[in-house]
């Protein structure tokens, strides 16, 4: 199979309100500074594909006027999913993959300010039985989180810990909306408190991926996909057990996740609950020392709707850019309760 890397990771500062930047004004610092790291210029770009939800921009096409960001003239081959960017970068892979292409620009945003985000993701629920009683993404969180406790696989204690621990590694993140110590807050939505869930934001992130000897050359160290897939869960909540994630364990199982330990596990997590969850479909053990999970912060201390899935494949790669890593996995998941979840699978030279 060919091979292909991510070779530059760039992202924006992400704040809670960012009222006076339209979305063209917040990605084009983020695509020039990945273009910037490689070298490249846009015409050299064989694949543009990028990820958003036109929910939250509140009209139809949104990601049409991000295009003025990239440049759409002269003409280039272009793609846009309405997800999460790491499902865009998926596409990527998928058209380096097949020869179509050597490089590609992935780019991924999200204002979740303007309007209110815990109504805007009920319209991911199923529209004939779920969707009419409007659950938000926070009390559906919030079932999780109960459904671990009360099957005694975490408890209150240790999802304080969890957000704890992402805050304070979130302080060497110049990037992350919230940073430091906080604390535990008050309840939200039992068992939930506001420490266990992520800050509503805007914010936006790119990547460039490469084929084979064009990624040496734009790098010095390229970070390989080895290996990358995505599953989803039964759609109706109902018929799931909310305490695990067999569609995170196959993802990763194909992805080649099990074949060899990991140092680092980028996972997108963004209540503390579905860390648990997510740490048990992995196999991963937080307290043995052997990996490191979300030293970016993760998704606790910033999480832009649309590309934090997309952050965490390019913080995986960034720490292996760096020699902090040499091999590496990282998540993304869309969806109420961890529905839909995607595995890739990062390594050095």
């Amino acid at each position: 199979m060919r091979e292909v890397a991510i070779v530059a990771f760039g992202q924006s500062t992400h704040v809670r309100d960012s009222a006076e930047t339209s979305e063209v004004e917040m990605l084009m610092p983020v695509l020039h500074d990945v273009l910037d790291q490689t070298g490249l210029a846009a015409r050299d770009i064989g694949f543009t594909c990028s990820g958003s939800c036109d929910y939250l921009a509140g009209r139809a096409f949104s990601f049409t006027m991000a295009l003025d960001g990239v440049g759409a003239w002269p003409p280039i081959s272009e793609s846009h999913v309405e997800m999460d960017g790491a499902w865009a970068l998926y596409e990527a892979w998928v058209k380096l993959l097949t020869g179509e292409a050597d490089t590609a620009l992935v780019y991924a945003y999200g204002k979740s300010s303007p309007g209110d985000l815990r109504e805007v993701l009920t319209r991911q629920l199923d529209p004939y039985y779920v969707a009419p009683l409007w659950p938000d993404s926070v009390a559906l969180a919030a079932l999780q989180a109960r459904a671990l406790i009360d099957a005694k696989l975490t408890d209150e204690r240790e999802l304080a810990g969890i957000a704890a621990r992402s805050r304070r590694d979130a302080q060497s993140n110049p990037h992350a909306q919230l940073r430091g110590a906080l604390p535990a807050g008050e309840a939200l939505v039992a068992p939930l408190r506001t420490g266990d869930c992520p800050p509503i934001g805007d914010g936006a992130a790119a990547v460039v991926l490469a084929a084979g000897d064009t990624a040496r050359r734009l790098t010095a160290r390229p970070a390989w996909i080895r290996g990358l897939d995505h599953r989803i869960e039964a759609h109706s909540l109902g018929v799931r057990d909310l305490t695990d994630s067999p569609s995170t364990r196959l993802a990763a199982e194909r992805a080649g996740a099990f074949e060899r330990p990991v140092d680092t596990a980028e996972l997108h997590a963004p209540f503390t609950s579905q860390e648990v969850v997510l740490r048990r479909a992995l196999g991963l053990d937080a307290t043995d020392g052997t990996v490191r999970i979300n030293p970016s912060g993760g998704a606790l201390a910033a999480n832009p709707v649309m590309a934090a899935g997309l952050i965490r494949l390019g913080e995986a790669a960034a720490r292996i850019h760096r020699g902090d890593s040499d091999r590496a996995l990282a998540h993304a998941t869309s969806g109420p309760c961890l529905q839909q979840n995607l595995v890739a699978v990062l390594e050095g030279e």
